[in-house]
């Protein structure tokens, strides 16, 4: 069976275009928060590709039969509109925020990794451990806090950055936060 949705009703090509963009927007948002944030921040080679092919497969669904120029500027603003829109929304409504995004999971606390966030997130031992070596601790057992963020990106605190930071910038560290004015 083929979902055929019949737009024919709006009795307007441009609200057609508006209504097509809208949908695959929000299909977009769904499938994203469906299959993980994990995509979005460590984007590989696959991944890359993939995001290419389904804008290329999309384009066709958002604009249907009006291949104009006015058609493609017509769905672009009404992504803009719906994007802007959804980001006020986002930001007013902590909730609706929250079902849509997620919120932020612990994986390393104090040196111990939380195996089922891991695994709830999808992220290996080997992805985690990468993640950590970029933020500059030596492994696992050095990292105070990390958190799968909701962005998709991994965030790391760990005792080697204070002491490695405190080695670069002594004096700023004497001063603890006290601002001195010339």
């Amino acid at each position: 069976m083929i979902l055929q949705i019949d737009l024919s009703f709006l009795h307007n090509a441009y609200l057609e275009v508006v209504a097509r963009a809208i949908a695959v927007y929000i299909f977009m948002i769904i499938a994203i928060r469906i299959f993980g944030k994990k995509e979005l921040a460590q984007l590989s080679v696959i991944d890359l590709v993939f995001i290419l092919l389904i804008s290329n497969a999309v384009q066709n669904a958002m604009v249907g039969p009006d291949t104009s120029l006015d058609g493609g500027l017509v769905a672009a603003g009404s992504l803009f509109a719906v994007n802007y829109t959804l980001k006020r929304i986002l930001y007013k409504n902590k909730k609706f925020s929250s079902l849509l995004q997620g919120e932020a999971m612990p994986l390393i606390y104090k040196g111990d990794i939380n195996e089922e966030n891991c695994k709830k997130a999808e992220i290996t031992i080997a992805e985690l451990e990468a993640a950590v070596r970029e933020h500059g601790a030596k492994d696992i057992a050095h990292v105070d806090l990390a958190m799968l963020e909701v962005d998709g990106n991994i965030s790391v605190i760990s005792d080697d950055f204070k002491k490695r930071s405190m080695l670069a910038h002594p004096r700023r560290h004497k001063l603890k936060g006290r601002v001195i004015k010339n």
